[in-house]
């Protein structure tokens, strides 16, 4: 899909203030082309949707020097318009993150399909025979910043759960999600099914968000996966559900318990694997019984690749180059290399610094002690609680979903990795012989 392919685009303004009467009619169009598409979708048979997702996989590798054009595009304004290093990082694809999409792709294609599972059966005493059965949620709105493999992930996930999605990418990666939903749909066509289950909103006008918000009846649901603002704004303005994935605010606890040699291994991983994503750890704790011992290592280890390091004043005892920490720091999200690090008086105080810092999105401890880990794992209430395993595990990709359109960070399902299957609702099918109620 270009920009111009949906009715009304060229007369779009980027960035324009208000909506106007053509952005309006183009979001109209997309929603019914949407909702046409979805009833389509919904009956497609099990192998026509793996076709589709595999004919995806093979657009996204022919169509790479197209699709990395386009992305040197979006980095060139990002960088002219003084975007940071990390959210550059984002940003960026080059062949092995490439490759790595159509890999997603394909497994997802290898998911079992979503739709049609039987979730529960019984029988009542007067015969009737009732089952709960998976069927797709409808049409998914999804808007996200910067990362342009989301869009492959949503668009991916989206068509093998039988919803249609309409995208609303971050205007950072704008060429480069249009050059991915143009292969996308090259799958989609290739296999026979409606070509608008994806459709990408072919403006960076900020008003189309404002407008999807506003679209109840033809969008089912609402996914925001970026900062907090935009979050808050969905939750805020949105007329329909919504699946919150919020920052990830992550930290790591190193128990007093914990194996140093693994300990140093996992936080190093944590933090600086790669910085830039939601799973990246941003709060270093360290009990106090060993951080004499343990912490000075794991500082030096962070130092060495990169890291800009905070502590509070006991770290800075053990190591005069950290910068003191401010109680701002305990609650930022860097998406970057730096870390804060603060001492606590064992799992207590860490715990309770992670509910009182934390997002509710991934958190991990360092422990042999397996009381203090399955303590850790009852009562710190994130999606995501690890043992003795990096927070940048977070991933729909790594449990075996082949990808997430997010973490949902909220209490209500679903929660955490949103795979195909969490984008699924159900109905009940109920199988009589004549009967009628007394």
């Amino acid at each position: 899909m270009t920009p111009n392919s949906m009715p009304g685009a060229t007369l779009l303004h980027e960035r324009s203030p208000m909506p106007n009467l053509d952005l309006a009619a183009t979001m109209a169009e997309i929603g019914h082309r949407a909702r046409v598409a979805a009833a389509a979708l919904g009956l497609a048979s099990a192998e026509a949707k793996v076709a589709a997702l595999r004919e995806a996989a093979r657009a996204v590798r022919v169509q790479a020097y197209e699709i990395l054009a386009a992305n040197a595009s979006d980095l060139e304004e990002a960088e002219s318009e003084g975007l940071s290093p990390a959210l550059r990082d984002r940003l960026a694809l080059d062949p092995k993150r490439l490759e790595a999409i159509a890999v997603g792709l394909e497994a997802i294609a290898a998911l079992p399909d979503p739709v049609g599972r039987v979730l529960a059966q019984w029988t009542r005493p007067n015969g009737l025979r009732i089952e709960r059965v998976a069927v797709p949620l409808g049409v998914i709105g999804i808007i996200y910043e910067s990362r342009p493999n989301v869009t492959a992930d949503a668009g991916g996930l989206t068509l093998k759960s039988g919803n249609a999605a309409i995208l609303r990418g971050g205007s950072e990666s704008f060429h480069s999600s249009l050059a991915l939903v143009a292969a996308l749909r090259e799958g989609l066509r290739s296999a026979g099914l409606p070509e608008d289950a994806i459709q990408l909103v072919p403006t960076r006008d900020r008003a189309a968000v404002g407008l999807m918000l506003a679209m109840n009846g033809v969008i089912d649901i609402i996914v925001p996966r970026g900062g907090s603002s935009l979050i808050e704004r969905v939750q805020r303005e949105s007329r329909m559900p919504v699946i919150a994935h919020l920052e990830g605010l992550c930290h790591t606890y190193v128990d007093g318990a914990a194996d140093p040699e693994k300990a140093r291994k996992i936080v190093l991983n944590a933090k600086m694997r790669r910085v830039s994503i939601c799973g990246a750890t941003e709060t270093l704790l360290v009990d106090r019984k060993v951080a004499a011992t343990i912490l000075p290592p794991i500082l030096a280890d962070l130092r060495a690749a990169g890291c800009e390091l905070r502590g509070d004043p006991e770290v800075l005892a053990l190591d005069a180059a950290v910068r003191p920490a401010t109680e701002q720091d305990w609650r930022t999200e860097y998406l970057d290399a730096i870390l804060a690090v603060r001492v606590v008086d064992g799992i207590d105080e860490a715990i309770a610094h992670i509910e009182r810092f934390g997002s509710h999105h991934t958190d991990a401890i360092v422990t042999e002690d397996k009381a203090a880990a399955e303590r850790f794992l009852r009562e710190v209430d994130s999606a995501i609680v690890l043992v003795n395993a990096s927070t940048q595990f977070a991933d729909g990709g790594e449990f075996g979903m082949g990808a997430e359109i997010g973490i949902s960070t909220q209490r209500l399902p679903p929660r955490g990795p949103v795979g195909a299957a969490e984008l699924t609702t159900y109905k009940y099918l109920v199988r009589g012989m004549g009967q009628v109620r007394p």
